[in-house]
């Protein structure tokens, strides 16, 4: 069931709007790369008492590129969820649309997070990957949930009939988000996370700049990436629509000829 949703024009994916979106997130992102990476300072603090210097070094410069993607990782999965509950209150092909499209950019965005973590837990942790950190695990429960999530709807020949059971999937799966947010102060003894990463750091001036730039950077490349997707599983449920439509007709002239004879 599509609804009465009006789509404009769908011949391609993309629009003057989106290419200037598209352009804008480009050109944001190399922006954030030299602040990242150049311009702000690197984590280096000295022991009040022997003055020996500790911290993170070069590699707090992910801090820019982590905290980000987690950020637009939870809206993109947040989004699903609501798009899913939508579509199972309303039956219809644009919130269906939606959270396929969401749950898509939510799953790539989770594997950065945890590639990403990987390489910052390298030379902090000295390990590139702890089975035991809760937060860790919980993280990639979630983005495994929904990698069954679109396992799920690619089960289905029919965009419409996978619809509904990806909807339950993706209600149930939303909800590790919360575990995975308050995960370091209720097992605190089970991860190597701190409590906060931004409260290890002297936030201000260019840090902050930096950090919020990139929180902006992500939500604007997020928001292409689901523009542009949502645009592809309309397409996808036209062109089956439409093959129905074409089978369904020539059943009936393959009818009307049989009972002329």
């Amino acid at each position: 069931m599509t609804g009465n949703v009006q789509m404009p024009d769908l011949k391609n994916t993309s629009s003057k709007g989106s290419k200037i979106l598209g352009v804008s997130s480009l050109l944001g992102f190399a922006v954030l790369v030299v602040l990242a990476f150049f311009l702000t300072d690197p984590d280096i603090r000295f022991h009040p008492e022997t003055g020996e210097e500790f911290g993170q070094f070069d590699a707090v410069r992910l801090l820019y590129i982590h905290v980000p993607l987690i950020s637009v990782t939870y809206l993109a999965f947040v989004i699903c969820a609501i798009a899913s509950a939508g579509y199972l209150i309303r039956r219809t092909l644009w919130w269906d649309s939606l959270a396929h499209s969401s749950a898509e950019v939510g799953t790539l965005t989770c594997a950065l997070v945890l590639a990403t973590g990987s390489i910052w837990g390298r030379p902090v942790w000295n390990t590139w990957w702890e089975w035991g950190d809760v937060r860790i695990m919980s993280t990639l429960i979630l983005f495994l949930m929904f990698l069954g999530y679109l396992a799920l709807r690619r089960a289905f020949e029919s965009p419409q009939r996978a619809a509904r059971p990806a909807a339950v999937v993706a209600l149930i799966a939303v909800l590790d988000i919360p575990l995975i947010n308050r995960s370091v102060e209720w097992w605190g003894n089970r991860t190597l996370h701190q409590k906060s990463t931004l409260s290890e750091f002297k936030i201000e001036d260019l840090t902050l700049f930096t950090l919020m730039f990139g929180i902006l950077i992500s939500l604007l490349v997020m928001t292409w990436l689901i523009l542009h997707r949502f645009r592809i599983a309309w397409l996808e449920h036209i062109e089956f629509e439409q093959g129905v439509q074409t089978a369904i007709e020539e059943r009936r002239q393959i009818d009307t000829k049989e009972k002329q004879r």
